[in-house]
């Protein structure tokens, strides 16, 4: 058998089927048909609006898709890849800065820094925010500094907080100790958004000798980042001084690395680097040991007036009259410009803000100061030029000249000499320093018509009074030549203008530069620190020829003769002390009044040049109120000259 059997139905099992049963069943599968029908059927219009509006739905989906994967790829695989990757500035050495033997005069200490990203940081759980403080924070501090740790805690918080919403990231610590960055450095990679970073801290060798030339650095703040859109936020800009003047070259070219970090902002590997570019260095006119010879023989002179260091102030600059580079320039008192290189407390900043004596004026190229007799040289110049007097032509002193009032012949005004000096020529005038002589050619008396004050500033303009000098330091002041065009301008203003008194003002350095005009022979220069710029190697990158300012404006034969007043003061004049150098020096002194009308308190000023015959240095000395010029600034000069010509 194939096993059908048990699809057959036994006879005997079937039962009888009425046709009433066959009906209703019939009827029943009729209703459950009519049942499922709607009632109104939906129209084939109704069903070709929907297809289109699913086909639109999906075309728009593909066209978007599209957009965003063919058009937009790039930008979200850029974006894609901001996320992964992170690129850290590697800062860049600065370049050093040598005196004109190759001394270096600042270094570049290593320096550790820890920097934080702020979206990364916060993006951290409280609890993890406040332990990676709390880690940083026992890591940095001394084991013996228990009260330390919860200050500096709060800090670091308080600068996370003044910085968020502002900046991306922000330095938390600088100068960490290498002992505690090994540390850190094991650490950081793990706490996301955290990086060590190592860069350079200056190290200013001299100090307080060269801060008001070679200034300081400071790291980058809002106002740079906006005058200067190349920094990164942890850079160190030049602030002041050769640093700020000269940032362009010493700051070098900046270096970058490129890291992988995962989803929560932790560093997983280096994936490349640009090296960082040098930057270049200086090398000075200045002489490093001149320059604090310079520095300790003002100290030594404050110190024996008695007034070192609270009230008095000094200065003193020596330049090469062949070139107009600067051989030494002090101001005193001075600062000490490592405070800034390594991070200078609000404390610190503060007392040397407050500090009434003003450690941060430059005196040599800021400080203003009426020039007394050290100016008559330049009168004597000019007399001889405009024809006022010859060389040998004498006139009377005899101790005051006195103007009648015009209006009233009743008052008559006095204008003193310290002395009688008798028939005095223009050579005898400046060794002696007469002030009637003086007086004469520059107001005129007498017979002699005088300069006049238009004539005067001309002149003293040639010298470059009244204007910039245009050294290569910042924070140059231009003085005051007055021009006589006040209307209670009188005689008695041209006297006094004469001699270096009344409402003239210079500079150390304009005076300098322009005696050293006259101990050149006639070529104003441009007063320069920096003589050549070179690379990391000691290889000339620029060269920086000295500029002539002015020159041809006195003629030769009066020039010598200005030049033999000025020796004559060292063999028989005021300046005396001098003639036992071993070389022969031309010189000035000069003692200004300054302060209230009447007021006895005067500026000490001594300027000179030396060898008289081929001079190579040139020499001003300014000690304020400090009495008369042979007493305190002329010891500074013959000092200085000495030790200069005992060592080259």
């Amino acid at each position: 058998m194939l096993g059908l059997k048990k699809y057959f139905v036994k006879y005997r099992d079937r039962e009888s089927i009425e046709a009433e049963e066959i009906f209703l069943d019939t009827e029943a599968v009729r209703s459950i048909e009519e049942k499922g029908k709607l009632e109104q059927p939906i129209k084939n219009r109704n069903f070709v609006l929907f297809y289109i509006l699913i086909t639109i739905c999906l075309v728009s989906l593909f066209l978007r898709a599209g957009y965003l994967q063919i058009v937009k790829g790039d930008y979200y695989q850029d974006l894609s890849q901001g996320n992964r990757l992170r690129i850290y500035p590697i800062s860049a050495p600065r370049g050093m800065i040598y005196d004109y033997q190759g001394r270096p005069l600042v270094y570049n200490i290593p320096s550790f820094d820890l920097v934080v990203s702020l979206n990364d940081f916060f993006d951290n759980s409280v609890e993890l925010q406040e332990e990676i403080l709390e880690k940083i924070t026992d890591i940095v501090t001394e084991p013996d500094s228990a009260e330390v740790g919860p200050l500096l805690r709060s800090d670091l918080i308080k600068k996370i907080e003044d910085a968020h919403g502002k900046v991306s990231q922000v330095v938390l610590l600088k100068g960490i100790e290498r002992s505690a960055a090994l540390i850190l450095e094991t650490l950081v990679n793990q706490w996301p958004g955290f990086r060590l970073e190592k860069n350079a801290q200056r190290q200013y060798l001299t100090g307080s000798y060269f801060s008001h030339i070679i200034g300081y650095t400071g790291q980058v703040n809002s106002a740079d980042l906006e005058d200067n859109s190349d920094y990164y936020l942890n850079d160190q800009i030049g602030k002041d001084g050769l640093e700020f003047f000269y940032e362009e070259f010493l700051r070098g070219e900046s270096g970058q690395e490129q890291i992988e970090v995962d989803s929560l902002g932790k560093t997983q590997r280096l994936l490349a680097v640009k090296s960082a570019k040098p930057g270049l260095g200086l090398i000075l006119h200045l002489d490093k040991d001149l320059q604090i010879k310079l520095s300790q023989s003002l100290e030594s002179i404050l110190k024996k007036i008695g007034s070192w260091p609270p009230k008095r102030k000094a200065t003193a600059i020596m330049v090469d009259p062949r070139n107009g580079g600067i051989l030494a320039l002090v101001s005193l008192p001075s600062f000490d410009n490592n405070l800034f290189a390594q991070g200078i407390s609000q404390e610190e900043l503060d007392d040397l803000e407050n500090d009434l004596s003003n450690p941060f004026l430059n005196r040599a190229l800021a400080g203003q100061y009426p020039s007394g007799s050290i100016i008559k040289p330049l009168i004597a110049a000019a007399a001889l030029e405009e024809e006022i007097v010859t060389p040998y032509q004498s006139i009377s002193c005899s101790g005051v000249i006195s103007i009648v009032n015009q209006y009233n012949p009743e008052i008559v005004y006095r204008f003193p000499d310290w002395k009688v000096h008798g028939p005095t020529n223009l050579i005898e005038a400046i060794a002696q320093s007469c002030n009637v002589f003086f007086y004469t050619v520059g107001g005129g008396y007498g017979n002699i018509e005088g300069l006049g004050v238009e004539r005067i500033k001309k002149y003293l303009e040639y010298f470059g009074l009244g204007q910039l000098t245009g050294i290569d330091l910042p924070h140059e002041e231009i003085g005051l030549v007055p021009n006589g065009q006040d209307e209670d301008w009188y005689l008695g203003d041209t006297y006094h203008l004469s001699i270096g008194q009344g409402d003239i003002l210079v500079t150390p350095l304009q005076m300098v530069m322009a005696l050293a005009s006259i101990a050149n022979g006639g070529t104003l220069y441009q007063p320069q620190i920096v003589n050549k710029i070179v690379d990391l190697y000691g290889n000339l990158v620029k060269d920086i020829p000295a500029q002539i300012i002015n020159q041809g404006f006195i003629n030769p034969g009066n020039i010598e003769a200005v030049q033999k007043g000025m020796r004559q003061a060292v063999i028989s004049g005021s300046a005396v002390a001098l003639a036992s150098l071993p070389v022969e020096v031309a010189g000035k002194t000069g003692t200004a009044q300054f302060g209230k009308a009447g007021s006895q308190e005067t500026h000490s000023w001594f300027i000179g040049y030396a060898p008289y015959d081929q001079p190579e240095v040139v020499i001003i000395v300014l000690v304020e109120a400090g009495g008369e010029g042979h007493k305190t600034a002329l010891p500074v000069a013959k000092e200085v000259l000495e030790w200069y010509f005992n060592n080259n």
